[in-house]
């Protein structure tokens, strides 16, 4: 059965008794990127590495939710049993840090640049704030995915308004470079890069 992403992203951990629920945020994706990459994100709960599964949950617990008390109901007792709760909502947690595909987007061709994690997350950040005008709390508060879909909807507002106008005729062979950017910000590969820098810098301008 393919796994399908829920609507509103989180996931709930529930051992003993307790239970903790975990939100997939900007902040919480970004700082467990930068500290333990997404490989070992994604090996955590099937190694049964304590000290990444408890970062993660300290790190992803929504407000209100005592993810130290939580963890703390654990000690003195058999951790397999632990082990065995947290692996797959910790697995899916970790996979929601990415953004989901865009269905609107093209196949990737491969030959772009890889774009790091951590610039993925910092784009992903200054479009919130500066495309779409969100506050740094909203921001780092809203999910990769969420942040992605609200540019698109945001990008085909400016086009559906004639703001923004694609080219034709470079959209057929757009740039190897700039369609990979695009595809690892969620966007679509043919979209008018240089376009948009240059819509930014007549706003900044008062035009």
């Amino acid at each position: 059965m393919t796994y399908q992403r829920p609507a509103y992203e989180q996931v709930t951990i529930a051992h003993g008794g307790n239970t903790v629920t975990l939100r997939p945020n900007l902040r919480a994706a970004a700082t467990l990127e930068a500290r333990h990459g997404f490989p070992a994100l994604f090996r955590a709960p099937f190694d049964l590495n304590l000290t990444i599964i408890s970062d993660i949950i300290l790190t992803a617990s929504r407000p209100g939710h005592d993810a130290t008390a939580f963890l703390s109901s654990i000690s003195g007792k058999p951790l397999f049993p632990f082990f065995m709760a947290v692996r797959q909502p910790l697995a899916d947690l970790v996979s929601m840090f990415m953004p989901a595909p865009n269905p609107k987007a093209e196949p990737s061709t491969g030959t772009g640049k890889p774009m790091p994690w951590s610039e993925v997350f910092a784009t992903l950040y200054d479009s919130a704030t500066g495309w779409l005008g969100w506050t740094p709390d909203t921001a780092w508060n809203a999910t990769p995915t969420e942040i992605t879909r609200a540019m698109s909807a945001h990008f085909d507002r400016l086009l559906t308004t004639g703001v923004l106008i694609r080219d034709k005729a470079t959209a057929k062979a757009p740039d190897p470079e700039q369609a990979a950017r695009n595809i690892a910000e969620n966007l679509d590969p043919e979209f008018d890069r240089a376009g948009l820098r240059a819509l930014k810098a007549k706003i900044s301008q008062g035009n």
